[in-house]
């Protein structure tokens, strides 16, 4: 970091511009947002990752804070990265203009982002790439929106987990993808289970049971490489299988009722039964699974990607004085003990409130870090799919430590990418 950049950056900490929900009044002069207007107050925001999400989490950005640009933005296709910007330029202009010279492609492209002078990333991509993306991100002092899962195997979450010590020290925002988190009903919700009124937990239930996703045929120009990559989620070593890109959020729920508190051990299953062709990868579509607390509390998890099934998204938290639960499917925030609560407040836009809190913490000096907690949320998905996986109890330590790594590292479309068969429990071994 060049000492001009870093004087830059004490500027925009002390200039306090911003705060949640809003900026301050008085006679601090804010830039139109419908006008280009780079001054030493601008954060430059860099975009990596081009896809559905990458282009949310850069419009929230850019939606956040008046005198935000996208400065760069970086994705394997260039096909995904020119759309996403032409897209993000008819919601905000000239704010949005990325020059050819600042979009970059390939395996590379997002130390090209780091490297072009923003001062915050979005970090979008699979999440396989996402422990290499933050290390560089944290190690030259950028500020980190990074959508969940973290990682997909134990070395990457230990990556994870180093990346945020480094990010404490230097002082840096890093707001990570659990939007529920920032969803002010579950907010009120979970801050009455912390606060005791269900007494102290003794079973947790939460599901993420839906339906199939999205798949992409294969074009005529698409090599192998470029087919698995472009359906991603159908990987394991790519998504981390759908345990931790998508039903982690309801394991989110229950890390987040216990105090983010780590449990001792899993045990459960998992397994594909209806979504067997090969082009739906190595991935399963359902698992089940037990988790133990230290006080002796059990976190029961199922979740689902099969067609034409009950769906179920939802947290339900017995606790020794009372109930409580947390329905996404059916918008329900209720706790049952002695008298009801039901929320009755504000719904907000939650992928709305991640950014304008993470712009309003870089402006005010006292960015939000949630570091800690999007790391175990993410472990107890690793180790989730690890049980399920090999049909064995698996501790979090031996999670943590793992040396099992998914995937391969990849540095070219042109790279021959080996899918390792599907886990069967009881034969597939622990590493």
């Amino acid at each position: 970091m060049t000492m001009k950049k870093q004087n830059r950056r004490d500027f925009l900490k002390l200039s306090g511009m911003a705060i949640a929900g809003g900026f301050l009044g008085g006679s601090v002069a804010l830039p139109d947002r419908n006008r280009l207007d780079i001054n030493s107050d601008t954060l430059k925001v860099g975009l990596i990752g081009c896809g559905g999400r990458g282009s949310g989490a850069a419009n929230q950005a850019l939606t956040a804070d008046p005198n935000v640009i996208l400065h760069a933005a970086a994705d394997i296709f260039p096909d995904r990265l020119n759309s996403s910007i032409e897209n993000l330029q008819n919601n905000h202009g000239e704010r949005a203009n990325v020059p050819d010279e600042r979009r970059f492609i390939g395996f590379e492209a997002y130390q090209q982002v780091i490297d072009s002078g923003v001062d915050v990333v979005l970090l979008t991509t699979p999440p396989s790439f996402r422990p290499l993306h933050m290390a560089a991100a944290v190690n030259a002092g950028l500020h980190v929106f990074c959508e969940k899962p973290m990682a997909v195997d134990g070395p990457g979450l230990r990556s994870i987990m180093e990346s945020v010590r480094i990010s404490k020290e230097k002082n840096l925002a890093v707001v990570a993808g659990f939007c529920w988190r920032y969803h002010e009903p579950k907010r009120a919700f979970f801050s009455r289970i912390l606060d005791g009124d269900v007494g102290e937990i003794r079973t947790i239930y939460n599901t993420y049971n839906t339906g199939e996703l999205w798949y992409r045929d294969r074009q005529p120009e698409w090599n192998d490489t470029e087919y698995k990559l472009r359906n991603w989620i159908y990987y394991n070593w790519l998504s981390g299988d759908h345990i931790a890109e998508q039903a982690v959020h309801s394991l989110d729920f229950m890390a987040w009722a216990m105090g983010d508190v780590t449990p001792v051990s899993v045990v459960g299953t998992g397994g594909r039964q209806v979504r067997t062709e090969e082009r739906f990868g190595n991935i399963f579509d359902h698992f089940a699974l037990v988790y133990e607390y230290p006080n002796g509390a059990k976190g029961f998890h199922f979740s689902r990607q099969q067609a034409n099934c009950e769906n179920s998204y939802k947290a339900e938290i017995f606790g020794e004085n009372g109930f409580g639960t947390a329905n996404v499917s059916r918008g329900i925030h209720r706790v049952e003990a002695g008298q009801t609560w039901d929320y009755s407040g504000e719904n907000n836009n939650m992928y709305q409130t991640q950014h304008d809190e993470l712009f309003a913490s870089i402006r005010q000096g006292g960015p939000i870090n949630d570091g800690d907690f999007m790391a175990k949320s993410t472990m107890l998905a690793i180790m989730g799919r690890m049980a399920a996986y090999t049909g064995k109890k698996i501790t979090w330590d031996e999670a943590l430590n793992s040396d099992e790594v998914l995937g391969p590292e990849i540095h070219s479309l042109d790279q021959h990418l080996a899918v390792s068969d599907v886990a069967l429990p009881g034969v597939t071994p622990f590493r």
